[in-house]
């Protein structure tokens, strides 16, 4: 499948209906979860491994890796009512390989390999974390890479402009490296009352990390 038919295949994700503020819940557009899921499917991260996808929301990265023959995904969320709606998403997008969607907090020190039951290597995370821009949440980022250097070998994770440094010192600090890092744009539109835009672009950096 091509990364254009990917991405038409993602465009049937559905967006949540009442998005929560405190946890960031803005969709990952489809044209950037295909590309996304690509580029990690081109580098040997997805076929055949276990993709795991913390704070999976809309479930979109997770269903992108379902549809590249992994050998198995699981996508964890906090929040019910997201993973209500990303169940519904499986069903719309209909990959090949089943999702596991389970409940919890992605962010719990240690998220243990044991509590998964994932291999100790052949992991990889895709993720679209919360920047932690907003008051009271703020590195909540930070969090999401912790757990994800004690569960993966490799991963690929979206985070607000001007990232680079914090990501490369991060994974440098746990033994890691960031491999590849290039911009991009998330379209968001107006879903919460302090937002004064109906429409706004925010951008992006993905960075893709080796982990030891």
């Amino acid at each position: 499948m091509s990364k254009r038919a990917l991405e038409r295949r993602l465009a049937a994700v559905t967006d949540f209906e009442e998005p929560r503020v405190d946890l960031e819940q803005y969709a990952t557009p489809a044209d950037l979860a295909a590309h996304l899921v690509h580029l990690a499917h081109v580098h040997g991260d997805v076929a055949g491994r276990t993709v795991v996808d913390l704070g999976t929301g809309t479930g979109v990265l997770a269903l992108g890796a379902a549809t590249r023959n992994p050998a198995r995904v699981v996508a964890l969320d906090a929040d019910p009512a997201a993973l209500g709606a990303a169940r519904d998403n499986e069903r719309r997008v209909d990959p090949a390989v089943a999702v596991e969607w389970l409940q919890g907090d992605a962010t719990r020190s240690p998220l243990c390999l044991d509590d998964l039951h994932l291999p100790e290597r052949g992991v990889t995370v895709l993720m679209n974390p919360p920047f932690g821009a907003q008051r009271g949440n703020e590195h909540a980022d930070r969090a999401f890479l912790d757990a994800t250097a004690s569960l993966a070998d490799v991963s690929y994770s979206i985070h607000n402009e001007e990232s680079q440094g914090f990501v490369e010192a991060f994974a440098d600090d746990r033994g890691g490296e960031v491999t590849h890092a290039f911009r991009a744009e998330l379209p968001l539109e107006r879903q919460f009352s302090f937002q004064q835009a109906e429409r706004r672009v925010l951008d992006a950096e993905v960075f893709r990390v080796e982990w030891q």
